[in-house]
């Protein structure tokens, strides 16, 4: 384990290499799982109020769960997470020409129709936080779903920190990451 600032980081986070490969697993990570993807307080907040921009993107039935349910519910661990069709999919997926699940806010958001981003837990996917009170934990959650990503991460020799540049900049800010590229140097040295 790594300590920065208030983190206390996985080892897995610089070990493990890994890039998405969203051809080969069609984004599964947004369709299986035993709850919907966790959303903070503030999320949930700018969710509702984007929500009239990318209604025409949902599927039929993902409007009528949100219109029955609303975009989130609390799961069995107590968390807020977003409402799932049918005990699977994330009511905000959509699946493309190829059957590959893409997120709804994300393509909006990358579009420039919204300014809102996906949840910070699916941008950091497969990282996932735990608060406490003193630090957030920065974990590595392992799911066979995730293999071909592993494979082409191995392949292309990218460790997940890198890969998720973007998401842990847009949690932590620049300076957190700056001192985790740093920390890797360190690591490779040892």
């Amino acid at each position: 384990m790594i300590q920065i600032q208030n983190t206390l980081i996985s080892d897995d986070i610089f070990e493990v290499q890994f890039i998405c490969d969203l051809c080969k697993c069609k984004g599964q990570c947004c369709v299986d799982g035993e709850s919907g993807a966790p959303l903070s307080r503030e999320e949930f907040a700018q969710v509702n109020e984007i929500l009239p921009a990318i209604w025409n993107d949902l599927s039929p039935e993902s409007q009528e769960l949100i219109n029955r349910q609303g975009i989130a519910y609390t799961d069995t661990d107590g968390e807020l997470v977003t409402s799932i069709v049918n005990g699977e999919e994330c009511v905000f997926t959509r699946f493309d020409d190829d059957g590959v699940c893409r997120c709804v806010i994300d393509s909006a958001f990358r579009e420039g129709r919204i300014t809102v981003q996906k949840p910070i837990s699916c941008h950091l996917y497969p990282v996932r936080l735990h608060e406490y009170a003193d630090f957030t934990a920065v974990n590595y959650h392992r799911w066979s779903v995730c293999q071909s990503a592993l494979k082409l991460g191995r392949e292309e020799g990218v460790p997940l920190y890198q890969f998720l540049r973007e998401p842990l900049i847009r949690k932590f800010g620049e300076e957190w990451y700056r001192e985790v590229c740093e920390a890797a140097v360190l690591l490779r040295k040892k």
